[in-house]
């Protein structure tokens, strides 16, 4: 199926823009509308807007894997997210969210467009899951920004070029209510996509998807209307995902450079792997609890830096010898030098064979840097955390928030073995850790301070990082203390947001200048969108 996916997208000459390298990070999406509809099948659109939505490689690496420390690196073009510094010109990557999502977009549109045109009722669910996809897109999309295209967007075969910025407010009333349409026209006996790299065009599952995506649309609002979240979330509640056999995700090809997993090929950047490593802040999350996970995701590799390099040495997974590295240092030899950092461990290797980083746990190469490995979207995990938090607010969801937030521990675990099989945790040490670590409800504080925690943790250790980003600024958990870092941009205070792509400024000014007018501070990395305020 994927050869046959891969034909279509060149002929519809999309290229896709994986992360493998800088150069590659800069090619730019073709629009196919332009293709005339008697030679395409629509379903062939599905796949290639999920496998793009999905494989965001250096975008999440460079800013929200560092920024919610959950990696950290010396390295200086992760200076953007670990350190809030404009390093070099990697600051365009901040609009790739908003370039990469409308053209996603678009896609997912114009296979509605075909659809309709050959048979609007024989691709029924596919039009619906479109919608669906459609919202997943622009979710993150003005969660990332703000005030942005929605009402308006991909709509230029219509000759609207220059689409308005709807108001964040009004975009998640529409996703809500487009959401609630979409689901309830999905059909299971009717005709099923054929090229679908979530569910293989398995309806029921697409409508555990959508009440799954309906719930994390609700809860975003919960500083900032939560009576609006409420019937929402509670509509959503009885539909979501039962187990990890419902988890969203996209197998990538190791084989075909274009399909490869974005987020490890750029992780096997010599640079990269080098120096990325674990942040201290989630190492002692998980030795703090002796999480089981910590001896599954973390290695310490071999001394020396040609075995520190070398991507065929397995290094040493013990629990015990895992250290983090702090984020905020670098290797130039001033004040914040690695070496200058408290608790430092010391080199490993000597002379030139020296490994500064050495000594700090890095992701486990066999599990994370996996070619063919899978990119998660959505999961088990996620949705009974964010009903545990919905139960502990009072809402009228079924079950107890201690037995969701339970449920959602061990889906976090369980899922680990569909990051790679090495990563399999036995079911008896699930059942104990999860037994032993119960939810706190001695107030609503600690509950919700867990359980957003263990989301952070979840989609961490998922490499989910956007997410992990998204949900930390609507819960605020966990508390990070930001680096304070010379030349920070943010006047070392966590970016909240990123910038608008570049050449709107240029290319849609009016209504650019109009969404910018609305956010406090301007277009600014440290300005708040609607909701986080």
């Amino acid at each position: 199926m994927m050869k046959r996916v891969y034909l279509y997208l060149l002929s519809f000459l999309i290229l896709f823009h994986t992360g493998c390298s800088k150069q590659q990070l800069d090619k730019t999406n073709t629009d196919p509308t332009k293709s005339p509809a008697e030679n395409y099948d629509p379903n062939d659109l599905l796949s290639t807007a999920q496998f793009k939505f999905s494989n965001k490689g250096y975008y999440q690496l460079l800013y929200q894997s560092t920024m919610m420390q959950l990696l950290a690196s010396t390295y200086f073009y992760y200076n953007n997210g670990d350190k809030y510094v404009n390093a070099g010109s990697f600051t365009d990557y901040q609009g790739r969210i908003f370039d990469e999502g409308y053209a996603e977009a678009s896609t997912i549109r114009e296979m509605q467009r075909l659809a309709r045109e050959k048979d609007p009722a024989g691709y029924s669910n596919l039009i619906n899951i479109g919608d669906i996809m459609f919202v997943l897109i622009l979710q993150r999309i003005t969660d990332t920004y703000g005030d942005v295209p929605y009402s308006q967007a991909a709509k230029a075969r219509e000759g609207i070029k220059y689409p308005i910025y709807d108001k964040q407010e009004d975009i998640y009333n529409s996703m809500l209510t487009d959401l609630d349409n979409a689901i309830n026209g999905l059909d299971p006996a009717k005709t099923k996509p054929t090229a679908d790299l979530f569910y293989k065009g398995d309806i029921v599952k697409w409508k555990k998807f959508g009440y799954s995506l309906m719930l994390k649309v609700a809860m975003r609002l919960t500083k900032i209307t939560p009576d609006k979240a409420r019937p929402w979330v509670e509509k959503a509640a009885a539909g979501t995902f039962s187990d990890i056999s419902d988890n969203a995700l996209v197998m990538t090809d190791a084989a075909n450079l274009d399909g490869q997993n974005g987020t490890s090929l750029a992780l096997r950047t010599v640079s990269d792997y080098r120096e990325v490593r674990w942040s201290k802040t989630l190492i002692d999350e998980l030795k703090t609890s002796n999480d089981p996970r910590l001896g599954v995701i973390a290695e310490v590799s071999q001394s020396g830096l040609a075995n520190n390099i070398n991507e065929n040495l397995a290094g040493n997974t013990d629990p015990a010898v895992q250290l983090g590295l702090p984020n905020g240092y670098d290797l130039l030899g001033g004040a914040y030098d690695i070496h200058r950092a408290p608790g430092y461990p010391g080199e490993t290797g000597t002379g030139a064979d020296a490994a500064p980083l050495g000594n700090y746990s890095r992701p486990r190469t066999s599990v994370y840097l996996n070619l063919g490995g899978p990119n998660f979207i959505m999961t088990y995990a996620e949705t009974e955390l964010l009903l545990a938090e919905a139960k502990v607010r009072g809402w009228n969801v079924p079950g107890s928030a201690a037995s969701h937030y339970a449920n959602g521990l061990r889906g976090a675990l369980q899922a680990m073995t569909q990051m790679n099989q090495l990563a399999t945790i036995p079911d008896g040490v699930i059942s104990d850790y999860v037994l032993k670590h119960p939810l706190d409800e001695t107030s609503q504080a600690k509950s919700l301070e867990m359980i957003n925690t263990q989301y952070w943790v979840t989609t961490g250790t998922n490499f989910n990082f956007i997410e992990s980003w998204l949900n930390w600024k609507r819960s605020g958990y966990p508390v990070l203390i930001p680096v304070n870092y010379p030349g920070n941009v943010t006047n070392a205070t966590i970016p909240r947001r990123l910038i608008y792509l570049s050449t709107e400024i240029l290319t849609n000014t009016v209504n650019y200048n109009a969404a910018v007018a609305r956010l406090p501070g301007g277009d600014l990395l440290t300005s708040r969108v609607w909701w986080d305020r």
